[in-house]
Parts: structure tokens; C-alpha cells; sequence
């Protein structure tokens, strides 16, 4: 019975391929997209309006960022609505949350940043820098004994 095996040609059975997928959601996107306006200065994301925060649709996406995938290029495409304080340069701030925003999605996801579309909705004031006062420098004890005659 062992000698019928041994007579089996090996390349006749040969198995398929295997196929991997990765299907990356929307909400990942956005929440890279999110992570990276944080650290940019000047720009706030939209607030939802009422209808929305009534229809409960608050928790569905983020406000702002719309993404769609190309399933064929394996590229990306993003669409950002925020807001920007008054006296910001906008075309130097739309190309530092541009170019954030590409190369974080590209470094983490492995997909090519098609577009990102970068809608400045509204303007809010500028909010003033809080100065922190240095405390004031203390004497040294040398130089106190100094300006002080002690008897003893």
C-alpha cells in the first residue's frame, strides 16, 4: 500500500495560492486624521450642530472628516472641514495639515494618500497666549551679606 504513495507524482497536486486581505475602516482614517490636526496650531474641528447631536449621529464619525477608499489604486482620500483662528496664514497652515496628515496615514497604513481636501469652514478669535511670569530671581546669600554689615 506504501508503494502506491511513492508513485504519486507531487506536481499534480498542488495547492492553491494563498490570498491575503486588508480591509482598513474609515474610522481609523479619521482618527489618524483627528490625532494629526491636534498637534497643529490654530485650527479647531467643526462642532456638530443640533440636528445632529438630536439624531444621536455624534458618535458615528468624526465631524468633518469624510474618507473614501479606492479599492482599485489602493489609495486613499480625505476630505478635512475645520475651522482656523483669525490672523493664521492659511495656505502655510493648509500645507502643514496636508502634509502631516499624508505622511502619518502613509507611514501607518502602507496606502497611498491620494488627496487631501482641506476646507476652512469658519473663523475663531485667537485665543491670547497665557504668559508665564519667571519668578523673580533670588539673590544670592553671598551677595545679601555683602550689602549687610553684621556685628557680632
Amino acid at each position: 500500500m506504501d508503494d502506491k504513495f511513492k508513485e504519486i507524482d507531487t506536481k499534480e497536486i498542488e495547492l492553491p495560492d494563498t490570498i491575503f486581505a486588508r480591509d482598513i475602516d474609515n474610522n481609523v482614517f479619521q482618527s489618524i486624521a483627528a490625532r494629526c490636526l491636534v498637534d497643529v496650531e490654530g485650527v479647531a474641528f467643526v462642532e456638530g450642530n443640533l440636528l445632529d447631536s438630536l439624531l444621536g449621529r455624534e458618535g458615528e464619525r468624526v465631524k468633518g472628516i469624510t474618507v473614501n477608499q479606492d479599492q482599485k489604486s489602493h489609495s486613499v482620500n480625505i476630505r478635512l472641514e475645520v475651522n482656523v483662528a483669525y490672523g493664521v496664514c492659511i495656505p502655510e497652515k493648509a500645507d502643514e495639515i496636508q502634509s502631516s496628515i499624508a505622511t502619518e496615514i502613509t507611514k501607518l497604513t502602507g496606502l497611498h494618500v491620494g488627496s487631501v481636501h482641506v476646507v476652512f469652514k469658519n473663523l475663531i478669535p485667537l485665543l491670547p497666549e497665557i504668559k508665564e511670569e519667571e519668578p523673580e530671581e533670588l539673590e544670592e546669600p553671598e551677595a545679601l551679606l555683602e550689602d549687610e554689615e553684621i556685628e557680632v
